[in-house]
């Protein structure tokens, strides 16, 4: 394995940790260590969304930079006498990529228990039924419990949360990282690492660096921060689809990994903000940072919620091309990460309250 260093050692703890939405705590931690010491106060919503502010000029404008702490898993709902437990999906999954996989329960009292996910055999389906792909709602987990009584022993209960089991990897290419939930603890690194690298710095504003709750499930923590803190300007910072597999067109997805962070003109939540979208690249450009344009159809990210706060706010979805998302194990490439940090930071010292309102109402 690859040395790890600083960053990595960061990237790990981060994807390591266990948080669905709404069980976000493991991940909350995790930031609050990393983010506190670039931070003047690190304060969270009511839902549970933590939000820590570094201050740069007291009256500037206030500059909100979102990654998501909530990563797609499983909620047990039933425990049958034999002792398999049924789930809910929380957050969205392909029945193609969940079969056979190791899943962690984690119980209320923090114990971890085995699992894995099963369904009836194909050798005793007809040819026809063979040849589907099994249905979620057909699906259950496997804990090696003989009874409901046994699994309720060691502690699992309806409500516990399931997170894919996956070992944080370096790659070979040791630009190419391969872990669980980088949708979306890699926008969680990219809001610590923009406060980490504006602390001896000046900038005109205040920053707020956001690590947000139950994005996957509708953007609801991007929602109740960004109405605590009532930004001027908002950066959702995500994963993006890399296109870059084989079977892929340009037309399809256009994200390559490796070429630098997404600007995102358009999605299901949102159409990016013009003024906002022609400052970054116009920073971009100034400063040598490679990006690339994506839209999509369907999906959203945190700034779908944040430019509808209030009066409304000037928005810009950022994201990483990342292979595999919502499975267990996704991959992105460390110089689209690194490029992210540094484009944000170019752009924050640059967004003064005359900047701000002239990209607000251009």
């Amino acid at each position: 394995m690859a040395k790890m260093d600083e960053t990595l050692t960061m990237l790990k703890d981060l994807t390591d940790a266990k948080g669905i939405p709404s069980n976000e705590r493991e991940a909350r931690e995790v930031m609050k260590k990393y983010i506190e010491p670039y931070s003047d106060e690190v304060i969270t919503d009511g839902l549970g969304s933590l939000i820590a502010v570094k201050t740069g000029k007291a009256d500037g404008p206030k500059i909100m930079v979102a990654g998501h702490l909530d990563e797609v898993g499983f909620m047990l709902t039933q425990i049958d006498d034999k002792g398999f437990l049924r789930f809910q999906t929380v957050g969205g999954w392909w029945s193609q990529v969940m079969l056979a996989q190791r899943v962690t329960i984690v119980t209320r009292k923090g114990d971890e228990v085995t699992g894995v996910i099963g369904s009836k055999p194909p050798h005793i389906l007809s040819p026809e039924a063979r040849k589907k792909p099994v249905e979620i709602k057909d699906m259950f987990i496997d804990i090696g419990a003989s009874s409901r009584e046994e699994a309720e022993g060691w502690g699992v209960r309806p409500g516990d949360m399931v997170v894919p089991h996956f070992e944080f990897t370096v790659m070979n290419n040791e630009k190419m990282l391969l872990a669980k939930a980088w949708d979306n603890r890699i926008g969680c690194a990219i809001a610590i690492d923009v406060l980490k690298q504006l602390k001896d710095t000046d900038h005109p504003n205040v920053v707020y660096g956001v690590g947000t709750v139950q994005e996957e499930v509708g953007l609801r923590g991007a929602k109740t921060s960004a109405f605590k803190i009532q930004p001027d300007i908002g950066f959702g910072v995500d994963v993006g689809i890399a296109g870059d597999t084989p079977g892929v067109s340009e037309k399809e997805a256009m994200g390559k990994m490796g070429k630098g962070p997404q600007i995102i003109l358009y999605d299901a939540s949102m159409v990016s903000h013009k003024g906002l979208r022609d400052f970054v690249t116009d920073v971009a450009d100034e400063n040598n940072i490679p990006y690339q344009f994506d839209s999509m159809a369907g999906g959203g990210t945190d700034s779908g919620a944040i430019h509808m706060t209030a009066n409304g706010v000037p928005a810009l979805s950022i994201t990483i091309a990342t292979r595999y998302i919502h499975s267990h194990a996704a991959m992105l490439h460390r110089d689209d990460y690194e490029n992210a940090v540094k484009l944000i930071v170019e752009v924050i010292k640059r967004l003064d309250r005359e900047t701000v309102n002239k990209i607000t109402f251009e």
